[in-house]
């Protein structure tokens, strides 16, 4: 594993003692972080967590679509891709208290949360605990494909055998069959998904005071996660969670709807963070799918 900080620092001859790297600068070397874009000078940090058994790489196409303005940074679970052999989080609490030492450093400018799923609890989370410890809090959260905390249904897939937890992913979509029909691929995985199912099945969100930012639920018009609370009105239950005004914004598709509608899904998150962010300025379209 790669460790959290290394010094780049050479020895200097003179009597002046070599510049500290800013705690900014340090963040780039965390196992928590991956960054894709974000000019010289960015004005807003948009941090993306992922759904259960997902990676930070899942929103590396927003890179080409976010202007320099904006720092996209997106957080890397233990157990999956370069930090398979890290330790899963224990549950929720020690999950949510590491992603928060990991962000610390970046919160020195406005920043927004998005979290597809099961990452939207942890956004959710998250938000009360760097609230808890005296920092900023996020201008706006992003809650994707999931009903509020507190009300979002969970059941004991992670208690489940292979074959029942991979016909969850087939039913959920995101996940090609593929993959599903490579054993290897399949296991890597599984590990993953049922790590998070863990995670997010023994989850008992706790009585909080809602949060003060507006917040804005995202999710597909037949995405089987928020059924029947898909409406403007329900939102999932995510309006009691904040004083702030709460947005729903239905896209067609299923709990994977952000893929194929990416483009308009980052365009709603610019529009949300600042208006200014969606005028101008052209973006390619990524290589990689």
């Amino acid at each position: 594993m790669t460790a959290p900080f290394p010094s780049n620092a050479s020895f200097q001859p003179s009597a002046r003692p070599a510049a500290q790297p800013s705690a900014r600068a340090a963040r780039a070397d965390s196992p928590w972080l991956r960054r894709w874009s974000g000019g010289v000078a960015p004005r807003f940090t948009l941090i993306c967590l992922p759904h259960a058994g997902g990676s930070a790489g899942f929103y590396r196409t927003w890179a080409a679509l976010t202007p320099p303005e904006v720092e996209l940074v997106a957080i890397q679970y233990p157990g999956r891709e370069d930090r398979f052999e890290d330790p899963a989080a224990a549950d929720m609490a020690e999950l949510v208290g590491a992603v928060a030492d990991a962000v610390e450093p970046l919160l020195d400018r406005p920043y927004a949360l998005f979290g597809h799923s099961m990452g939207s609890a942890v956004a959710w989370e998250l938000a009360h605990e760097l609230d808890r410890r005296g920092l900023p809090g996020p201008r706006r959260l992003f809650a994707s494909g999931r009903a509020a905390p507190g009300t979002a249904v969970t059941g004991q897939l992670h208690r489940q055998n292979d074959d029942i937890l991979g016909a969850e992913l087939a039913r959920l979509g995101g996940t090609s069959q593929e993959i599903l029909d490579d054993p290897g691929l399949r296991s890597l995985i599984l590990t993953a998904v049922r790590h998070d199912y863990r995670i997010i099945e023994t989850y008992r969100p706790p009585d909080r005071e809602p949060l003060t930012c507006p917040l804005h639920v995202l999710t597909g018009s037949t995405d089987p996660e928020l059924g029947e609370e898909r409406s403007r009105e329900g939102a999932g239950g995510w309006a009691d969670l904040t004083t702030a005004r709460t947005e729903v914004r239905v896209f067609p598709g299923d709990h994977f709807y952000l893929t194929p509608r990416r483009r308009e899904v980052v365009s709603t998150v610019l529009r949300r963070l600042d208006p200014s962010l969606t005028t101008g300025g052209a973006h390619t379209w990524p290589s990689t799918p």
